[in-house]
């Protein structure tokens, strides 16, 4: 490995959900950094999640299925019919990989940014007059897909298979060693972001704010600057790999 590849130490605050961090953990550490474990969401079951999964085993009644994050295919690959003959649609790479590990392959992928916008810039969701659309999400998600599409004459529906919670976390010890420990912050999600400044309080917002940060889209990148977050970088996208190279640029920048 390359000094240029290299973390050369460098702790990096990994916010990730627990059962979601491992793999981007592995890569911080084979390239010589140090993964800081600090989830700032934690999944939960819905709280309507008998009329969730009555939707996900009507899925064939579905003309496109559109998956919105990896938890949303997670939570959901068990419910679905075999065969799936409904289109899918997945939110970015990350979500496609998660369906291609339930040997489900999405027709449809966002142009451009790995987000509901990028989403609704597929040519495959141009004309959807008449569609029936199941949305997988998390509780409470963005309304900006399922509005467009209704918008566009689609009939949509929504099967919420989880729900997003504050953890119970106390960053004592971290803050007090931040210095020492904490060199670059990932955030993949506003929610994540909110957290984690919700998590870490007053005591720990000026140190947070002063610590480089990666993102994984422009709009992202876009509320961390708007919170006060000075040095943002943006990767290419929410792949570990993708964020490993994010990682290591916003380090380079910080040198």
């Amino acid at each position: 490995m390359s000094d240029a590849a290299s973390l050369r130490g460098a702790g990096v605050l990994v916010t990730r959900p627990a059962h979601q961090a491992d793999r981007l953990c592995r890569l911080i550490e084979a390239h010589g950094g140090r993964a800081v474990r600090f989830p700032a969401v934690e999944i939960q079951e819905p709280r309507e999640l008998e009329s969730a999964r009555s939707l996900l085993a009507a899925a064939n009644g579905f003309d496109l299925l559109v998956f919105v994050s990896a938890n949303a295919v997670e939570r959901a690959a068990d419910h679905l019919p075999s065969p799936l003959r409904a289109w899918m649609a997945a939110v970015g790479e990350a979500t496609a990989r998660a369906l291609r590990r339930h040997g489900l392959e999405p027709s449809i992928l966002p142009v451009g940014s790995a987000d509901s916008e990028g989403l609704l810039a597929a040519p495959g969701l141009a004309d959807v007059t008449g569609k029936r659309v199941l949305i997988v999400r998390g509780e409470g998600g963005r309304p900006l897909l399922g509005d467009a599409l209704a918008a566009r004459g689609a009939e949509v529906r929504y099967a919420e298979v989880y729900r997003r919670a504050l953890p119970a976390a106390d960053p004592a010890a971290l803050l007090a060693g931040w210095r020492e420990t904490v060199h670059v912050v990932t955030v993949s999600s506003r929610e994540l972001l909110d957290n984690l400044l919700v998590l870490l309080g007053d005591a720990g917002r000026a140190r947070l704010l002063a610590t480089p940060l990666v993102v994984i889209s422009d709009r992202l990148a876009a509320a961390a600057r708007t919170a006060g977050f000075t040095r943002v970088a943006v990767a290419a996208s929410a792949l570990d790999e993708a964020v490993l190279e994010g990682i290591l640029r916003a380090l380079a920048d910080a040198r």
